[in-house]
């Protein structure tokens, strides 16, 4: 295996056989695997590829200064390398690390009605300006954002077949039990990718190898690199701040109500001194902001309290690398996930959530009797989700469903450590089938 199966492999493809295809930014979070999505696409889909790193081939950054025509950027390139083939209808132009040349993104209107050229540009969520390249490429450009590896990648990466994925989530859509071998084999890879998390380097690691050796080490590095790019690409925002943010999210997700709150971020912190620092690192593809609704009703948009929320690392691996030796240790030989207070577990939930394009949303009534962990809705009702570290009973899960002045919600959802079920009022299904939960309300048969 000499890399790993993606998502993005086929809307890249989809997207080059649309005759009207635009421009395309492939955006992310670092290292959850752009560059080397787009260089396998382009290698299977064009004779050329024109590649330009605007980090580390500065040189390539004043391509622009003599205006925004294609032929004029195409002769600005070649004078730089002349070995560089333009050949119409053959050539994939891959523009990396926009971030550091955002007069990159004027020129897309240029290629989109040239179309001489595909055009693919991408960087780091962290360092992209978006509404610079909102205002110079708008109508212009297609965006698409790339995460670190979903459950079902990692199950690709392991070896299991899209048939096999299927013959659970057909087991799924009738409320069939797993035999007792594919629940254990599941639960035991799931494990495995709550240890590990999706970046690709990193289960690329471990697949490779079969242990776990080195990918703490990695995970740590990442965290590194992204308090480093923080400290780079923070702009006017104050960077102190940032990281004051960024390093206390462990500490608020190991209480009781993981709410994240500014005032114990740092002493004497103050709300007004921090106004856009957690939309900071969820612009930048680090953290999920999760907002509590103000009633558990539709329309989720527009009811939610933008003062209360829970904060989560985008990749569960970053948080377990987060987290102190000891604790590494209790998880990886120990499997001891419950030591956290369900942290690991509904991050990882909210995390497969947001990989099916879900916003995160919860809900907790003033006296704590009613809390449901997430809310999302299907095509008629809410259905609100609750995630248990242990089988325990779904109290706040029963009584939305059950009370009457809660119109909107007709059904919810249990995760827990426990076997498809169905009791009349919610479905439970094991953890590792969360990353089904969207196709499944599309397609669930009525409750009878």
């Amino acid at each position: 295996m000499d890399r790993l199966k993606r998502k993005a492999d086929l809307f890249l493809a989809e997207w080059k056989q649309r005759p009207d295809h635009m421009p395309l930014i492939l955006k992310g979070a670092r290292q959850v695997g752009k560059t080397e999505t787009i260089r396998h696409f382009a290698k299977n889909y064009y004779e050329y590829l024109v590649e330009i790193n605007f980090t580390l081939q500065k040189q390539y950054r004043s391509i622009f200064d003599d205006g925004f025509e294609v032929d004029t950027i195409i002769r600005n390139i070649s004078l730089r390398n002349p070995d560089l083939e333009f050949v119409p209808g053959k050539t994939l132009i891959f523009f990396d690390e926009l971030q550091d040349c955002i007069n990159c993104a004027t020129s897309l209107k240029a290629f989109r009605e040239d179309g001489r050229y595909d055009v693919i540009c991408s960087g780091s969520l962290m360092g992209i300006h978006y509404q610079e390249i909102e205002s110079n490429s708008v109508g212009n450009k297609e965006d698409c954002e790339m995460y670190s590896l979903d459950f079902e990648e990692f199950l690709w990466a392991k070896g299991y077949h899209e048939s096999q994925i299927e013959e659970m989530y057909q087991k799924m859509l009738s409320v069939t039990p797993l035999s007792s071998t594919e629940y254990s084999v599941m639960l035991e890879a799931f494990r495995e990718y709550m240890v590990l998390g999706g970046m690709p380097a990193i289960v690329f690691s471990f697949v490779t190898k079969k242990n776990y050796s080195g990918t703490l080490k990695m995970q740590r590095q990442i965290l590194l690199d992204y308090e480093e790019d923080i400290t780079k690409y923070a702009g006017g925002l104050n960077k102190g701040r940032i990281l004051n943010v960024y390093r206390k999210i462990p500490m608020f997700l190991g209480q009781d109500n993981k709410r994240f709150q500014i005032s114990k971020v740092a002493k004497n912190a103050r709300n007004r001194e921090y106004v856009g620092t957690v939309e900071w690192l969820d612009n930048a593809g680090i953290i999920s902001v999760c907002c509590c609704l103000q009633q558990p009703e539709l329309p989720l948009k527009g009811n939610s309290n933008p003062n209360l929320y829970k904060i989560y690392f985008r990749d569960t691996g970053l948080l377990i690398g987060s987290l102190d030796e000891e604790a590494q240790e209790d998880l990886r030989f120990n499997q001891n996930f419950n030591i956290y207070k369900g942290a690991l577990y509904e991050n990882i939930i909210a995390d497969m959530l947001v990989k099916q394009g879900y916003e995160l949303y919860f809900f907790r009534n003033e006296r704590g009797s009613l809390e449901l962990d997430f809310l999302v809705r299907d095509k008629n009702s809410l259905v609100p989700i609750e995630v248990k570290a242990e089988d325990n009973r779904a109290a706040s899960l029963t009584k939305i469903i059950t009370g009457k002045k809660y119109t909107d919600v007709q059904y919810g959802i249990k995760f827990a450590n426990r076997n498809i079920g169905c009791n009349g009022q919610f479905y439970t299904f094991p953890y590792f089938l969360a990353f089904l939960l969207r196709r499944f309300l599309r397609e669930r048969l009525p409750l009878t």
